[in-house]
């Protein structure tokens, strides 16, 4: 990874992640979980902002942001329960890879 990149990013994030829409959330902690950059202020914004706005998030980008916690051993209860209780309402929408993304 390129940790002068990583952390400029994160930098930027912080101040812009509410104009994020849900594949914007999704894909910067997925990002930052495969490339194991630790940034816990930027995902703990960001895991309030999905929690609150998770109906917008579509099936695989519930399943990508699951993961991406699970995968940053960032304990983000909320958020999982958000994801949780949004996955029951679109079960149908998940794809094998997704179902199995979101339990991890």
């Amino acid at each position: 990874a390129a940790p002068e990149l990583f952390e400029a990013i994160a930098g930027q994030a912080l101040t812009r992640f509410r104009e994020f829409n849900s594949q914007d959330m999704a894909n910067t902690v997925w990002a930052f979980a495969t490339a194991a950059v630790a940034a816990p202020l930027l995902l703990e914004a960001i895991a309030g902002e999905a929690s609150g706005r998770i109906r917008e998030f579509n099936s695989q980008n519930m399943a990508n942001t699951a993961w991406a916690f699970a995968k940053a051993d960032v304990a983000a209860r909320t958020l999982f329960e958000a994801i949780a209780a949004e996955a029951l309402v679109k079960i149908r929408e998940f794809n094998s890879q997704g179902m199995v993304n979101t339990v991890w």
